[in-house]
Order: C-alpha cells, then structure tokens, then sequence
C-alpha cells in the first residue's frame, strides 16, 4: 500500500516541519572534512548490525554481506518484500521528473545512483529516459551512473544493462564508496540512493558528499527501510523481520548471518524525524520525508 490515511499524511507533515525547524540551528553545511573526521576519529566504535565493531572495520564488513548475496541478491528482494520493493522502487522513479527535466533541456539530465548494486533504479530511470536516450551529444558523459563499492553487485548489474540491449554509454557501473564519490563538484542534476545509506559507515559524510557532486537546485533522494507507525503492524512486522527473513536467506542464499545483518541494520537505522534532520544539517534544501507502506520505508528529498 503506498498511500497514506489523511491522519498519516497530516503527520508526517508536521514529522517534516519539526526536522527542518531542527536543522536550521545550523544551516551551513558541514565541510566533508569535518563530518569524516568526526565519525572517524572521534566515534571509534560503531554498529555492525546487533555487535559493536571498530569504525575502520564495517566497511570491508558490509563489504564482504554483499559479495555473499550478489547471486541471489534480486531473488531475495522478491521474496522478502513479497514483490512491494519493486512497487515503492517504481514510485520512487516515476516522481523524481526525470522527462520533465529531459523536456526542458533537450537531454537527459545526469543522475547519480549512490550503493546502486545490480542496477534496479537506474534501469528504471533508464525506462524513463528512453526517448533521450542514449546521450544525443558525441563524447559525452553516460547520463546514468551507478557507483556502489561492491565489485560483485556491480557485475550483476552489467550483465543485466548488457541483457537490456544498454551499453555504457547509457549506464555506467563504478567502485566506489560513498563517503567519498570518485566524480567533481556539481556533476549531477540528481544524486538517489536506495537502501543503501543504512550500510554507510558515516551517514554524515555520505550525505555531505552527495550533496558536494550535485549541481546547484540538484535533486536528491533517499529511499531506505525505515520506523513502521501502527503499533500492531510494527510487533508483526517486527516477529516477520527477526524470524522469517534469516529463514529466507538461509534456504534461498544459503546464508543466514548475511540476512540477519541486514534485518539489524535496518533496526538501528534512524527513524524518519531523525534522518530528516540530518538530510537538513548536511546542507541539503527544503528538506522532506514521505512514508510508503506505513513506515516500512520512507523517501527523503532535499535540493542543493
């Protein structure tokens, strides 16, 4: 279900406004430097799912969950979600007006997929674009971008973009981290990241750096698991995600540990009114948060 009840809607609005209000106690942007000394040199510890390990170490952890599940990765998806992820992935691209902006300027605008995997968004986008694509101008730069640090998750996507007929002159897959994008200032007109920013060691820093490699009136969007509301939904939802989804990863992945890191990753994720402030305090404009499915995930926008 992707809509909300009014009484939803009225409160995630007044969700929205508190966060901003919240943000504007700073409203300069944290210099990258500044974010990443801070999650690194002074929080010497962070979360690995439910254990506490050195900040150093998470990322070749995270690393290391999805080399194991790129295979099924997509299978996985599927069953977990019971399909839902390809609704609110569709939802998600289809309002980030990419043929409005190709309307306007006669090209396609250039997006930014951040942890973007095996390419499920970016082919989307890709859809979206299709009558601009691929790039009208000789030389230039592939509209659509996937960066994600994970060689693995990468290979699948290019087998798929080379199953659609694409080729990198549409959809370009790189290595590279979030914390630190491998592109210049003011590259994108818009810079998405889908369940992905859980898995960032500093979140700060992503959300800085993202901001960094978009255009100025740039576009950014986040679309992650996030708080559901209804307490009945969340205790079902709670059993459903602590027992079902490691079953799933054991009998379809053949692994479990992968699938409850991924269950308690989502668990000591910020919830709506606290990333929204942080989507505020990295820099990013007019600010926002809108629920799908009654909190199961949640998109967070904001414009350089």
């Amino acid at each position: 279900m992707l809509g909300h009840t009014s009484r939803h809607a009225r409160r995630h609005a007044a969700i929205a406004r508190r966060g901003v209000a919240m943000a504007r106690r700073n409203t300069t942007p944290a210099r990258r430097s500044d974010v990443v000394a801070r999650g690194f040199a002074v929080d010497a510890t962070t979360h690995f799912g439910d254990k506490t390990v050195r900040t150093e170490e998470k990322a070749g952890l995270v690393k290391g969950v999805f080399e194991s599940v790129a295979s099924s990765y997509d299978v996985m998806n599927d069953l977990m979600s019971g399909g839902l992820h390809r609704a609110w992935k569709d939802d998600y691209v289809s309002r980030l007006g990419l043929q409005t902006m190709a309307r306007a300027t006669g090209k396609a605008p250039r997006c930014l997929d951040v942890a973007g995997g095996t390419g499920d968004v970016a082919f989307r986008c890709a859809e979206a674009l299709a009558a601009w694509l691929p790039p009208l101008e000789a030389d230039a730069p592939p509209p659509l971008v996937v960066c994600d640090p994970n060689e693995a998750m990468l290979e699948v996507g290019r087998e798929k973009r080379d199953s659609r007929g694409l080729g990198p002159e549409c959809v370009a897959f790189d290595v590279g981290d979030a914390q630190a994008l491998p592109y210049d200032d003011a590259t994108f007109d818009v810079v998405t990241i889908s369940f992905g920013l859980r898995n960032v060691t500093d979140i700060d820093a992503a959300l800085v750096e993202m901001r960094r490699v978009l255009k100025p009136g740039g576009r950014f969007e986040c679309l992650e698991f996030s708080k559901v509301h209804p307490p009945p939904l969340k205790a079902a939802y709670d059993v459903y995600s602590k027992n079902v989804i490691p079953e799933l990863g054991h009998r379809v992945a053949g692994d479990r540990a992968s699938y409850e890191y991924l269950v308690e990753s989502i668990r000591k994720h910020p919830d709506q009114l606290e990333l929204l402030s942080r989507v505020a305090g990295a820099g990013f404009h007019s600010a926002s948060v809108r629920d799908m499915t009654f909190g199961v995930v949640a998109v967070h926008s904001g414009y350089k």
